[in-house]
């Protein structure tokens, strides 16, 4: 971690929501479900459909310059993820992405060859996975500890063998928050033949971690989560990319960056997820003035300096719930090892709960979260499912003391 203390007020004035008037007084804690945006973003978007919304890479210089700014996104991205330029493409969404992999995956592997999936993951990483049984692939299932909702990788061990040929898993899940081993989790599906699909979908949003580094062949995040467009990125390294079945044009088969997007890309918001690279490197020159790493040191110092932050917040919001008889924390009780996505299982639904904590200026959100199978493995009634607290490192201590207060007027 750093020593280096993070500037919220520099940080949120990179914000435009909290300079919004409708939003004043609001406290966000529902970024699981989707970030604010930051200005770069919001800036490049707005230049590109006044100045740039043309067919891009022809040679004019509207189109030219769109390219270019496309490019750039994919460059940017991949040097802050410690990847080849080729091995980040653009999707619609996670779930698509995932989707998409899928069918290559079903197109390369032959009936009686598993694959391993996890009880603790967002539908979008398990759902399509476990939809390859219709074709005779088994599906075996990594079950969470049901008092802790923690994945150990000891139980994984015994799920492995010659078979096997892809392990499925979340960085950090969207409902337990407990932030998964993923080098020794790799390391072990590795070992064992496996290739590796990280959903690092909830894991993202507390900072860009370097993927070349983590080891996994396949990294999926939303750039909406991680204060972007409404795009999927996924990571695909090259020896697994160009050994699965080209599921783009026929055309685009020889393009790493091209064959798992069968439609064509959103230019404008790929060309604006240029902007999360100029958010981490304007954030790296404020906090260190006088720093020189690379795309993927800067990545890495922000992300320490953000987590820094998240971690000492969280810890008086799990002190406040810790003693509370009628609140079932899902996941770790302490901060270190767990992102700020805090999830309650209460005596009344959640989705109640979230509009109570309204009228206190504080926006929560209730429900599964698509995370149906983790929460029913944890014995959470799902008919009242959980309430859920998630914030980010743009969150402030105001913010968790409002928070605080709301949740004593309404528990």
């Amino acid at each position: 971690m750093t020593d280096i203390t993070l500037d919220p007020d520099w940080v949120r004035a990179q914000f435009p929501a909290f300079a919004e008037p409708t939003l004043q007084g609001q406290a966000f804690f529902e970024n699981a479900g989707g970030s604010y945006t930051c200005k770069p973003v919001i800036d490049r978007l707005f230049r590109f459909y006044t100045q740039r919304k043309v067919q891009p890479y022809a040679p004019y210089a509207a189109s030219t310059l769109g390219g270019e700014e496309m490019d750039e996104a994919r460059t940017r991205l991949s040097a802050m993820l410690g990847v080849d330029t080729d091995e980040v493409s653009f999707g619609p969404s996670t779930t698509q992405n995932t989707y998409v992999l899928a069918q290559a995956f079903g197109q390369m592997m032959q009936p009686g060859e598993a694959i391993i999936v996890t009880n603790q993951d967002h539908e979008a990483n398990s759902g399509p996975w476990r939809r390859l049984a219709d074709r005779g692939i088994e599906v075996r299932e990594w079950k969470v500890n049901p008092q802790t909702g923690h994945l150990d990788p000891h139980d994984l061990e015994a799920l492995l063998d010659d078979t096997v040929r892809l392990v499925c898993f979340p960085h950090c899940s969207n409902v337990v928050g407990e932030v998964n081993c993923v080098t020794e989790i790799t390391a072990l599906a590795h070992a064992a033949g496996a290739f590796v699909c990280v959903d690092g979908v909830s894991y993202a949003p507390h900072g860009f971690t370097d993927v070349g580094a983590l080891g996994p062949d396949i990294y999926l995040f939303s750039a909406y989560k991680t204060y972007g467009p409404h795009q999927g990125i996924m990571v695909i390294r090259r020896a697994l990319g160009m050994l699965l079945p080209n599921q783009g044009h026929d055309f685009n088969g020889d393009s790493l960056y091209k064959r798992f997007t069968p439609a064509g890309p959103d230019h404008a918001q790929v060309a604006a997820c240029a902007g999360m690279a100029d958010y981490v490197d304007s954030f790296y020159a404020h906090h260190v003035p006088d720093g020189t790493a690379d795309a993927a040191g800067r990545a890495g110092v922000v992300h320490d300096i953000m987590r820094a932050h998240e971690t000492a917040l969280l810890t008086p919001l799990l002190d406040a719930l810790r003693n509370r008889n009628s609140v079932r924390l899902i996941g770790p009780a302490e901060a270190q090892g767990r992102a700020p996505t805090v999830a309650l299982a209460l005596n009344r639904p959640g989705e109640d709960v979230a509009a109570a904590l309204a009228p206190h200026g504080v926006m929560a959100g209730g429900g599964d979260f698509y995370a149906g199978r983790a929460l029913s493995a944890m014995g959470v009634d799902m008919d009242r499912g959980v309430l859920r607290l998630s914030f980010t490192h743009y969150t402030t201590q105001a913010e968790i003391d409002q928070l605080i207060t709301a949740l004593d007027a309404v528990l």
